[in-house]
């Protein structure tokens, strides 16, 4: 065996990306007080299993407070422990064995060690389980046990990027032969514990005592998450101090957000990406060129410019972003040409076509407008889209999945393999397309095994080129994290890009000013 350091497998899977300062001054951190976030991307049907959770509430109160994974992708994008302390790799990455952090009590005082992650993975990969890390847990053939804070995972294939795969928010651990109740109740590990859980309503969070990462995080005292899934009412109870920070800045009210002298804007560029994914099992999206034809359809600068406010840019039809290691910048760009997508629609022996187009904001702020510019412009090229506008509650599990073309939204991942096997992997639970096709599938497994870094840059470019030409998602834009809080709220000066506040973690890193 021999050891992969956390800042050498940084560089061997995936940079996390490009970082943000936040512009303020740095403040001593310190303990006390009650922050009160207004989030959207809450809904009734929100639970303390992790499996389910797949947008922004429950992704930063389960993730970001409550519970803790084996791994984190800190702040400055680089890979540490969290639950466990340390890893180490066979020369092959087949075999990885990791070593859990000693003293960690769950919620309920039940110490954890290595029992709790051979359950918890295992959660993952139940019959009947739909968890979008099933395609990370499947992964691994056999979990040994060495002893009660150490075990073993080996690998179906060699994967330069598992231990940042530990990270994801779905991979919560809970407490072995107590996970029911652990559900129920919200018992993780977190540095906050749950007091009072109404879902889609609020959340009231306390911080535990003698927490392993006292010193280090958990600066307040209490924590109210209050669920605001309309933009206006959000921006409303920022800017009048009902709440101290709000997620997703709603662009139109942007600059009196930045007029009150009371509230700061933090900005990140990552790999967060709004697409309009369609079934390519259902016809008319079973046909290539139809799916060409829209791809050519839209005018992707206009939809940066009117729904994102330029707070974003121009994407391609695959989901790697610009903060990953190998996004291929120089793929050849699926253009706005009302012509070439009428000049495809024939070549499928279709003079037009008539397709529904299902949209709510709780896809992403603006999807509606999104879906009704869509709508315009292809327009010209023949394509008659009908704009369905859902409801917001229940969209990711009425709409999502179901429908055969929505609007939808992906935060991206640290490493393209991860994205690549939540959303693009045949068989995966969150592939919203359904889309098959051999050369990809080979070329995923081939480069998840690959250490040879210019070897895994040509295989993740011809796979995002396969996915822009041949794909089921229309990818237009990227779309920048734009966050709002209080000046009332601290922070290091440096803000995570995996997610939205601070890749999930406001909740820990953040403190009282």
């Amino acid at each position: 065996m021999h050891n992969i350091s956390r800042r050498g497998l940084l560089k061997t899977g995936a940079a996390a990306g490009v970082l943000a300062a936040t512009g303020m001054p740095l403040r001593a951190q310190q303990r006390g007080g009650m922050l009160k976030l207004g989030l959207a991307g809450a809904n009734t049907s929100d639970s303390w299993d992790g499996r389910t959770h797949s947008d922004s509430y429950m992704i930063m109160t389960a993730h970001g407070a409550v519970f803790d994974c084996l791994t984190e992708v800190a702040a400055n994008g680089e890979l540490v422990g969290e639950l466990a302390e340390s890893w180490e790799a066979s020369a092959d990455a087949k075999t990885w064995t990791f070593k859990l952090r000693q003293g960690v009590t769950f919620h309920n005082g039940k110490p954890f060690g290595a029992d709790d992650v051979i359950e918890s993975l295992n959660l993952h990969t139940a019959e009947g389980a739909k968890s979008a890390a099933k395609p990370i847990v499947s992964a691994i053939t056999e979990m040994k046990k060495i002893s009660d804070h150490e075990l073993q995972f080996t690998l179906k294939d060699g994967n330069a990027d598992f231990p940042f795969l530990l990270s994801d928010y779905h991979i919560l651990m809970y407490p072995a032969g107590q996970v029911d109740e652990a559900i129920a109740n919200g018992i993780g590990t977190g540095l906050y514990k749950v007091e009072s859980f109404d879902p889609g309503v609020r959340t009231l969070l306390s911080r535990v005592d003698s927490h392993y990462k006292d010193g280090n995080a958990g600066w307040f005292d209490q924590i109210e998450v209050i669920a605001i899934n309309d933009a206006s009412a959000r921006m409303n109870a920022l800017m009048t101090g009902q709440v101290d920070a709000v997620n997703r800045v709603d662009f139109k009210t942007e600059a009196l957000l930045r007029a009150n002298p009371n509230v700061n804007i933090m900005e990140v560029t990552g790999n967060q990406h709004y697409t309009f994914p369609m079934l390519t099992g259902l016809d008319p999206f079973s046909n290539l060129k139809v799916r060409q034809a829209l791809k050519h359809a839209i005018n992707r600068q206009e939809m940066v410019d009117k729904i994102l406010l330029g707070h974003g840019a121009v994407a391609n039809d695959h989901p790697i972003g610009p903060a990953n290691q190998y996004y291929a910048a120089d793929l050849e760009q699926n253009s706005y040409d009302p012509d070439k997508a009428m000049s495809l629609l024939k070549e499928a022996g279709l003079d037009g076509i008539k397709v529904d187009l299902s949209a709510a904001n709780a896809a992403f702020a603006g999807a509606v407008d999104a879906a009704q510019l869509y709508q315009a412009s292809a327009a010209s090229a023949g394509i008659e889209i009908n704009v369905v506008q859902e409801p917001d509650d229940g969209y990711w599990s009425n709409v999502w999945l179901k429908k055969p073309w929505c609007a939808c939204y992906w935060s991206g991942r640290a490493t393209e393999d991860w994205m690549f096997s939540t959303a693009y992997e045949s068989g995966v639970p969150w592939n919203d397309t359904g889309w098959e096709n051999a050369r990809f599938q080979e070329l995923l497994l081939t480069a998840r095994a690959e250490l040879d870094s210019n070897k895994r840059r040509e295989m993740y470019g011809e796979m995002q080129m396969l996915c822009s030409q041949e794909g089921g998602t229309v990818v237009p834009m990227y779309a920048n994290y734009v966050d709002a809080h209080s000046t009332k709220l601290a922070n290091s000066g440096t803000i995570g890009n995996i997610f939205q506040m601070d890749s999930s973690r406001l909740m820990e890193r953040w403190w009282m000013a």
